[in-house]
């Protein structure tokens, strides 16, 4: 179950997640680059979580045969 996909995602989310925890230690107001370090954080954060998902359910189902049910 831990391919390569899944372990990206993880380490993604946890990169994103230190970005924004920074970005918000440092205060979005104080300059512009903690605002792009949360925005960019949060994208990172969820790119990662999103990618092991799937990778995950990916893993975890089986193939799809749409040619097996009935003509309707």
């Amino acid at each position: 179950m831990m391919t390569a996909f899944v372990i990206i995602g993880i380490i993604a989310a946890i990169v994103g997640a230190s970005f924004v925890v920074t970005g918000i230690r440092r205060g979005p107001d104080a300059a512009p680059r903690n605002m792009v370090m949360l925005i960019g954080g949060m994208m990172l954060t969820a790119f990662g979580i999103v990618i092991a998902g799937f990778a995950i359910v990916y893993s975890n189902t089986a193939p799809l045969d749409l040619n097996a049910g009935a003509a309707q």
